[in-house]
């Protein structure tokens, strides 16, 4: 799957413009047609590989995120601070997206990237997520470029080899240091987690002394409420 990827990085054909609606319609024809055009909506955002494209086994969503340091965060405002970018089934389709997208290592400030399988949004409390945790490390600045580009590979070319636990993948840009992650639905089968850790050893060609921290999400939504109560606590 790798060599697909590398012969099909400078692709960069396709259309991804909507049809749009003719405004001279009456208002009889007008209010049909929306009618029509919600019912198949669900249609046209069902993304499928075109011909002749190499197809991905899932679909997946690129996400992007940024938020001010220091200032507490609701589940519900990070929900409305992600922003997604779109969503491929093919390796073709994922290059058109990731030729035009800035590399972590040029992002600034407080940051993130996210690439879930579609249908699954990036937060701890998502069905696909809740049961489920995240293998962590923390790069020094320079690497989060090559780290999370063959991080992103190995996942889209299925090397991980744990059926359907993959959820996604994140790379958060910070001021001291990056931070890749990849998240699986079940945290408590550490046969499981044990395979994911040590592909992802491989992949990234981490050295031997890397420290790999696994985090389930019960335990972060556990922290975070603890944090953010005693925030609220101190009058802040």
């Amino acid at each position: 799957m790798n060599n697909k990827f590398d012969a099909l990085k400078d692709d960069d054909s396709g259309d991804h413009d909507q049809n749009e609606e003719n405004s001279t319609q009456k208002d009889g024809e007008k209010e049909k047609t929306e009618r029509d055009k919600n019912q198949s909506s669900s249609k046209r955002k069902a993304v499928v590989p075109g011909p002749a494209e190499y197809p991905l086994q899932y679909n997946y969503t690129f996400w992007y995120s940024r938020r001010t340091p220091g200032r507490p965060t609701s589940s519900q405002s990070y929900e409305q601070n992600i922003k997604q970018i779109g969503t491929f089934a093919s390796v073709e389709q994922f290059w058109r997206f990731y030729s035009h997208m800035v590399r972590p290592g040029d992002l600034t400030g407080h940051s993130d990237f996210h690439l879930f399988k579609e249908g699954i949004k990036p937060m701890w409390e998502d069905d696909a997520n809740k049961n489920g945790g995240k293998w962590i490390i923390r790069l020094r600045k320079g690497l989060a470029s090559r780290c999370w580009e063959n991080l992103i590979l190995a996942m889209l070319g299925e090397q991980f080899m744990v059926g359907e636990e993959i959820c996604g993948a994140v790379v958060s840009v910070r001021f001291q240091e990056d931070i890749i992650s990849i998240w699986n639905k079940t945290a408590s089968d550490q046969a499981t987690t044990a395979r994911i850790r040590d592909t992802l050893r491989r992949v990234l060609n981490l050295p031997p002394n890397t420290i790999m921290e696994y985090k389930t999400h019960t335990d972060s939504i556990k922290a975070w409420e603890e944090f953010h109560g005693l925030v609220n606590s101190s009058g802040r």
